[in-house]
């Protein structure tokens, strides 16, 4: 069983994919799917980046920094 969505484009985001469509031979729903998939991507590594640079964040002591009170003795 498939869900659906009722999409809402631009114009112009509609004649893009029809004219490409017909350059690449392809269905419409097959370049829908490539992009939104390769936009999926994009995402997820840029929210990886951001929980890595929120991470460093937290932790901005330098090497002197965060073992300068430790007694190792």
């Amino acid at each position: 069983m498939q869900d659906t969505l009722n999409l809402v484009l631009k114009q112009s985001t509609v004649e893009n994919l029809q004219l490409f469509s017909k350059m690449l031979n392809k269905d419409v729903n097959q370049i829908l799917e490539a992009s939104l998939e390769q936009y999926f991507d994009s995402e997820q590594k840029r929210l990886m980046e951001k929980n890595i640079e929120d991470e460093n964040a937290m932790t901005n002591l330098d090497y002197n920094e965060f073992w300068d009170d430790m007694d190792l003795d």
